[in-house]
């Protein structure tokens, strides 16, 4: 263990000691919990009535980081903390709306998987996320893999749901058609919303083979459906191959400016961030992300890989850039650990959801007070 998983045990404010399979060192056969930590629901209330303070993951000074159940960051489950959260990191495990490699169902416990690494203490942000808000792993929405239209309603549903009673959430997909519902549901809370889109590809064809719904095509639906700000809409990392000029002209229409890849590497990351931020304001803000916006040296796991993109450290740099941005929830897709070689690609993502949350936690503490 470093010296910033012990200086920051205390934050973490009594996370579970490997309930269910682990034990703590004592060897008993419960879980052991740090002094003055109490069961889920235990503590004086906070604002929308969860428990204060918030219950953090695991201390991996008493149960190592590779026993225990895998949930995010080794968080515990929503069941857990009374069944509400401010952050909800969720699971979509569906891939049938893929146009090339399947395989991104398995993405979201890949990432938890790769997530035991996360520690509790974010220097870049210089903030501690798990003990400003309570974040919990709420577990998956399953969806029919053969009916994409009723997978589509039972993820917005689903959604409604976590964002009703006021969480926020962090979605693991999954391949890019879980955009849609997703936004549909951020955007019946909020109203219409900004929306920054990490990719290598648009996303906004009109259909495959004549399906309305696909892992190439929920950015237009969206902006059909009036659930985006047209005046706040970006992509980041656009880069590779197109069917025609015809796809560009079409998304400039839409509303999407675009950042390829190799303006990111041309202006520089603090450039690319501000440029964003001013773009969006005050705006409530979503953020989609596609693994694939990496190269395929920094995340070979996915199913559609484009040579020539970001580095996990550009887009690591560009998400804390966007600190001051109102983060209302963000998807993080596409990742295909069939194809990944030693985590490289679920390292990678549980980084940056683990920054994505950072921000969520850092905006609810701040509104708290």
């Amino acid at each position: 263990m470093t010296s910033a998983d012990r200086s920051h045990q205390d934050e973490t404010r009594g996370g579970l000691q490997g309930r269910d399979v682990a034990r703590g060192p004592g060897g008993a056969g419960r879980p052991d919990r740090d002094a003055g930590a109490g069961d889920a629901g235990a503590g004086s209330a906070a604002a929308g009535g969860r428990s204060w303070p918030p219950r953090g993951p695991v201390d991996s000074s008493r149960v190592p980081r590779y026993a225990g159940p895998a949930t995010f960051a080794r968080l515990p489950r929503i069941d857990e903390v009374g069944g509400t959260a401010d952050v909800a990191v969720v699971g979509v495990p569906f891939d049938s709306g893929v146009s090339y490699r399947p395989g991104a169902r398995f993405g979201g416990n890949a990432v938890r998987e790769a997530s035991r690494l996360l520690r509790p203490y974010n220097p870049a942000q210089d903030a501690s996320p798990f003990a400003l808000a309570q974040v919990a792993d709420a577990g998956d929405i399953a969806a029919n893999p053969f009916n994409i239209n009723e997978a589509v309603e039972t993820i917005e549903a689903a959604a409604d749901g976590i964002l009703a009673t006021g969480a926020r959430m962090m979605t693991l997909g999954g391949d890019h058609t879980i955009a849609l519902p997703l936004l549909r549901a951020a955007a019946r809370r909020h109203g219409p919303v900004a929306l920054l889109h990490f990719d290598a590809h648009l996303d906004t064809w009109d259909t495959y083979f004549g399906a309305e719904y696909t892992h190439g095509t929920p950015f237009r639906r969206a902006v059909e459906e009036g659930i985006l700000d047209t005046s706040a809409l970006s992509h980041v990392g656009i880069r590779g191959p197109l069917y025609g000029r015809k796809d560009l002209d079409e998304d400039e229409k839409m509303g999407f400016g675009i950042v390829t890849s190799a303006d990111v590497m041309r202006r520089g990351v603090d450039e690319v961030a501000q440029q964003l931020r001013e773009r969006i304001g005050d705006r409530p803000l979503y953020i989609s992300i596609d693994i694939d916006v990496l190269d395929p040296a920094h995340a070979p796991g996915t199913g559609t890989p484009e040579a020539g993109g970001l580095t996990s450290r550009e887009l690591l740099e560009i998400l804390r850039g966007l600190a001051g941005c109102h983060l209302v929830s963000a998807d993080l897709v596409e990742v295909a650990p069939a194809y990944d070689h030693a985590e490289i690609t679920s390292v990678a993502a549980s980084h940056t959801a683990y920054e994505l949350t950072t921000i969520m936690a850092r905006q609810i503490a701040a509104a708290r007070g």
